[in-house]
């Protein structure tokens, strides 16, 4: 097949990523699970394969030995992110299929919570979960309802960019770290200076980016991004331990003051096999949940998150329950996708 069967093949059978390796078969995710395709085409095709993806500059690279991470379009206008790299001394390329329309509230079944902290003034919102658990979807999801409903300035940085946004009510400036500017934190303490109200930043990797982004919520923007984490209460902790040892108070303070919410998300299995679900954990800032962020003592937030399910909060766990009992997800996938598989037992 060539690269535009390939691409179309994925997209048909409802596909997340492929997975192209000189040597080896050609493989596809579905649902979250890898299924590889016969036969193994010969290395020389794989290799043109994936060269074909590139422009000279890109080739250059590649052959020189460099890894390269960027988005782009298959020749049918199809968007996809691509990282290409080496191993075995071959070539090989990870392509994520992208939507080319932008997803919403609705389409993803995410809970009425998330629309309302998308409409938060100023302060810090962060997605968090493992890789392939949608967290750049949500995000998506945000940005679309605040393109629709908000006359804002939005800047996205974003490495490598995956969804462009029309200006709508909103206006959106998108900047590529690598090739609009060098990093994210320089691309945070440059947004600053360009008057938006809303930035999101792709991920905080680091705790130069984790500083510029708490220090752009706290002059009154509100703050999207990222982190892989697996629950509320660890991404405080991620944060925190991300900073040096004399500075982890003041991070904590400041966390207490500009937080807004955490939305943890998995993607599950549906009980049909037709598909995948979210579920979510929620945590809402409130005097609660700041003094127990002040106070080092984010083990409590557990609690905190099941005794305030009529504001909106609920831990992975309590989500799960639910899907089980609407029968969306089987109980061995809710217990498989629980941090807590114990208390999931109990629930089930």
């Amino acid at each position: 097949m060539d690269f535009l069967e390939i691409m179309a093949y994925a997209r048909e059978h409802n596909c997340s990523d492929v997975h192209l390796t000189v040597g080896t078969a050609t493989a596809v995710r579905r649902f979250g699970k890898l299924e590889l395709l016969d036969p193994v085409p010969p290395a020389k095709e794989v290799e043109s394969l994936i060269l074909s993806i590139l422009n000279e500059d890109q080739q250059r690279k590649v052959l020189s030995g460099k890894d390269l991470d960027f988005s782009g379009l298959t020749p049918d206008g199809a968007r996809m992110r691509v990282n290409v790299y080496h191993q075995r001394n071959n070539l090989a390329a990870s392509i994520r299929l992208l939507e080319n329309k932008t997803p919403t509230f609705a389409n993803l079944g995410l809970p009425d919570t998330v629309r309302k902290l998308a409409e938060e003034p100023r302060g810090m919102v962060l997605v968090t979960g493992p890789t392939g658990s949608g967290k750049t979807t949500t995000l998506a999801a945000m940005i679309d309802y605040i393109n629709k409903n908000q006359a804002k300035h939005v800047m996205t940085i974003e490495d490598p960019i995956e969804y462009i946004y029309p200006h709508g009510k909103a206006m959106i400036h998108q900047r590529e770290v690598g090739r609009d500017v060098d990093s994210f934190a320089t691309a945070l303490r440059s947004a600053l200076r360009e008057d938006p109200d809303i930035i999101l930043v792709g991920e905080m990797r680091d705790y130069e980016t984790i500083s510029a982004a708490v220090t752009a919520a706290e002059t009154g923007h509100l703050v999207l991004s990222t982190l892989h984490t697996t629950s509320a209460p660890q991404t405080i902790e991620r944060i925190v331990d991300a900073c040096p040892p004399h500075g982890q108070n003041q991070m904590r303070m400041q966390l207490a003051s500009v937080l807004r919410g955490v939305i943890t998300q998995q993607l599950i299995p549906m009980a049909n096999d037709e598909g995948r679900v979210v579920a979510t954990e929620i945590l809402l800032n409130n005097d609660a949940v700041g003094n127990l962020i002040r106070e080092n003592k984010c083990h409590q937030l557990v609690s905190t998150m099941q005794s305030n399910l009529a504001t909106g909060m609920h831990t992975l766990n309590h989500d799960l329950k639910t899907l089980v009992m609407q029968g969306k997800i089987t109980r061995e996938s809710a217990i498989a996708f629980s941090t807590n598989p114990k208390e999931m037992m109990s629930f089930i």
